[in-house]
């Protein structure tokens, strides 16, 4: 069959809107019909040719995504024909050594699906002679796609598409890393550098943790009054004054219980570290570069015990936490409609990077 996708061929430059061949689903494999992707900056980072490391090209970029399955190989078991679906850009067996020890987020799949192929090492998906991979084993920006049931999450019916996409991603990530990294206290005191779609989610989560305090720092103003609107106490922009500063004064001089860097830059991961207290933890979030690095004093691990901690995918069981997150957002107590600033069809795919990268958008999503 055909499909139309956004399709990244150089690295840098944008995407182009293509037609591709799309061979069917193989024993667990599922074709999916996307409703809605989201817009992550992490898609952007492989555009941009900064992840670390870059899926092979051609690429159809695209993690968070929800659709309908259209049709399932002869041994799939999770999902069937008409279930509508959530992309788990994390796929989760259920049976490696990570997932038996209750960490199915870094599950021995992702060392396949990262180098965009399907599991069993095969292409999908081509243009002519020529085999095009998908960025972690999905590629949501394309009408159609074969996934790994692996990578899919079964969800209830009556979830708006657009919620759906972006929940596997920034809504996951962002909540998770306050519950499942961080284990963040009621009555405690958060910061949080960098007010993306993440960021948002962690302030969500933060608010949801009952922290009694929850700064948010940015370098633009729209995206401190977006903070507020989710949960945030006090906002700290941190081209007008220093953000440590800032909070060594709303802390009484003390620093953060919990730091969250949301970038994935040496700068601000070396801030996020400066926000916390003795005995504070700081989680790095945001993905960096390859070749970035920072240098931290050693002393203040062993005589100020403070904790440095990473964060992938929310640290999340996605089956458990996936479910979670959307009855939270049925009950109200979960803001994922106001995440989405804007709707975008699949041709206008690289104006939403373009307000992505000018700071308009909390989160952007391709609508199918």
């Amino acid at each position: 069959m055909k499909t139309k996708a956004a399709v990244l061929y150089e690295y840098g430059k944008p995407l182009v809107i293509d037609e591709l061949e799309l061979d069917g689903p193989k024993g667990k494999e599922v074709l999916v019909r996307f409703k809605a992707a989201g817009l992550c900056h992490s898609d952007l980072s492989v555009i941009s040719g900064v992840l670390a490391p870059n899926p092979p090209l051609p690429c159809v970029p695209g993690h968070e995504g929800a659709g309908i399955v259209e049709e399932v190989g002869a041994n799939v078991t999770r999902v069937k024909r008409g279930d509508h679906v959530l992309l788990l850009w994390v796929p989760v067996c259920g049976h490696c050594y990570y997932c038996l020890r209750g960490q199915p987020y870094l599950c021995a799949l992702k060392d396949v699906t990262r180098t965009g192929v399907m599991l069993d090492g095969t292409y999908r998906l081509r243009k002519g002679d020529e085999n095009i991979h998908k960025f972690v084993g999905v590629g949501s920006f394309s009408e159609y796609n074969v996934v790994n049931e692996e990578s899919l999450l079964a969800i209830d019916k009556d979830i708006p598409f657009d919620v759906a996409s972006i929940t596997g991603c920034a809504v996951l990530t962002g909540v998770g890393a306050v519950f499942n990294t961080a284990k963040v206290k009621a009555g405690t005191r958060v910061a949080v550098v960098g007010i993306g779609g993440v960021g948002l989610n962690v302030i969500q989560g933060a608010y949801l943790a009952n922290a009694t305090q929850i700064i948010a720092i940015d370098i633009l103003d729209n995206k401190l009054q977006m903070a507020k609107q989710f949960g945030a106490t006090h906002v700290v922009n941190a081209s007008k004054e220093d953000p440590v500063q800032k909070v060594l004064e709303l802390t009484e001089g003390r620093g953060a219980d919990y730091a969250f860097e949301v970038l994935g830059k040496p700068e601000t991961a070396l801030t996020t570290f400066n926000l916390i207290r003795r005995g504070g933890s700081a989680v790095i979030v945001g993905v960096p570069g390859l070749e970035d690095k920072i240098t931290l004093p050693l002393i203040q691990f062993s005589l100020m015990e403070k904790n440095l901690l990473g964060c992938y995918a929310g640290s999340s069981n996605a089956l458990v936490d996936l479910k979670s997150l959307l009855d939270l957002y049925k009950s109200g107590r979960l803001k994922l409609n106001e995440l989405i600033t804007e709707r975008y069809n699949l041709e206008r795919i690289n104006n939403g990077f373009d307000d992505m990268v000018s700071g308009k958008n909390a989160r952007g999503v391709v609508i199918y």
